[in-house]
């Protein structure tokens, strides 16, 4: 099963903004059509990712590395920074 999280709808739609992404559908409707599950950001989620030391300053991937470690997920990632943190990782 594969898990999208808020954040990176969240991180989607304030580069939507910006004019840096622009994506053919909104992204719910992608991550949905593509059979992927939702995963909302939990308050324990948000303790978690203040928590992490500061080896990534972006708070979207902090989030997701907060989620990955709390849900037992594996993070995909091409952001090699995010090898500091003690999470699962599968290297894009």
């Amino acid at each position: 099963m594969v898990f999208v999280s808020a954040a990176s709808a969240w991180e989607a739609g304030i580069k939507q903004a910006l004019g840096r992404l622009t994506l053919p559908a909104p992204f719910a409707v992608g991550v949905d059509a593509s059979g992927f599950q939702r995963l909302p950001i939990a308050f324990e989620h948000a303790a978690e990712a203040a928590a992490l030391p500061p080896h990534h300053g972006d708070p979207f991937d902090r989030m997701l590395v907060a989620q990955a470690r709390l849900e037992g997920l594996t993070l995909v990632s091409h952001d090699r920074l995010l090898a500091a943190y003690d999470v699962p990782i599968l290297w894009t």
